[in-house]
């Protein structure tokens, strides 16, 4: 969210590195270096990760093996994105602490803002769709996931105080495909992997495999 994918994902590209494998990285819509002025909370980014998918697969060839990875925002855009049809590229999806959906995570900013959620958001509502263009309950991750097919990870850190760590929970009861949960005490938005690093590149791997196959 208006992050900087050199700075911000630094993390997760040595989480990637350490799994020996490749990583694309990717400025979402009106952040970093891409273009656009409007965050949508994954409604229309998840449907410019398809995009993603597909320019990976004409870069690298079409025995590319894809695993969708997302901290945050990234988490649910990727979640968001299971419950398409996904190419046999793709074999698995990395959560780490997204958001249910974004009425859920819109309404608890709401309120660790000190404000009323349910009188508020009506009005956050409306200003996505008359100033962005977009309806913020077109879709959501927790509704996603229901029809995802490819295996699913969820990582969330307990002290999790932006994305509570219960969203994470939640949509790991919902998942249909194969899936596993990990949380890590004491880790706060976004830090699961720098908090247990070991932890977490063990539950990966026991996750995907050595050779990341597609059950």
């Amino acid at each position: 969210y208006r992050g900087d994918s050199d700075r911000d994902l630094s993390g997760g590209v040595q989480r990637c590195f350490k799994l020996g494998r490749s990583a694309l990285i990717v400025d979402q819509r009106a952040s970093g270096t891409s273009d656009g002025s409007v965050i949508s909370f994954g409604v229309n980014e998840h449907k410019d990760c398809l995009r993603w998918i597909d320019f990976t697969i004409q870069k690298f060839g079409p025995d590319v093996k894809i695993i969708l990875t997302g901290i945050s925002m990234g988490a649910s855009t990727v979640l968001l994105a299971s419950g398409c049809d996904l190419p046999e590229n793709v074999i698995g999806i990395l959560a780490d602490c997204g958001f249910t959906s974004a009425k859920e995570i819109i309404q608890e900013v709401i309120k660790q803002m000190g404000l009323p959620p349910k009188p508020c958001y009506p009005f956050v509502k409306l200003g996505a769709k008359l100033f962005g263009g977009f309806d913020l309950e077109e879709c959501s991750a927790i509704e996603a996931v229901k029809k995802a097919k490819k295996p699913v990870i969820f990582f969330h850190g307990e002290s999790d105080d932006f994305v509570p760590c219960w969203m994470s929970e939640k949509m790991f009861d919902a998942c249909a495909s194969r899936k596993r949960l990990v949380t890590v005490p004491g880790a706060g938005h976004g830090l699961a992997f720098p908090v247990d690093q070991e932890g977490y590149l063990k539950a990966a791997r026991e996750f995907f495999g050595p050779d990341a196959s597609a059950e």
